[in-house]
């Protein structure tokens, strides 16, 4: 419904405030506490979509990376949406080979 879709945006939002403001260089142990506390049983993957795409916006790639890994790690859904918005975080940041380190992820 329309109602939960605009919480959803508000949760997605508040969430991407939370690492957008995590202390330069971001870790992968602070994002990874972050997304542990918001999705203890895991993202469903549009919610996973939507917040790499508002990472790509701010050129977060090193954000972005960590969330794919914290997938992989814990065995959540990738797809290819999901690498698509990390590599578009990439392409807009210049960070090519960036981009390139996220094949590794794939497989």
């Amino acid at each position: 419904t329309r109602r939960s879709s605009d919480l959803k945006d508000g949760r997605i939002q508040i969430l991407l405030r939370l690492l957008l403001g995590l202390k330069l260089p971001v870790q992968a142990d602070e994002v990874f506490a972050v997304l542990e506390h918001v999705f203890p049983t895991g993202p469903d993957p549009r919610t996973s979509t939507r917040i790499l795409s508002g990472l790509a916006t701010k050129r977060a790639v090193d954000v972005a990376l960590f969330i794919l890994s914290w997938h992989k790690m814990n065995k959540y859904e990738l797809n290819c949406y999901h690498f698509n918005a990390a590599v578009d975080a990439c392409a807009k940041a210049g960070m090519w080979k960036k981009a390139a380190e996220m094949f590794t992820l794939m497989s």
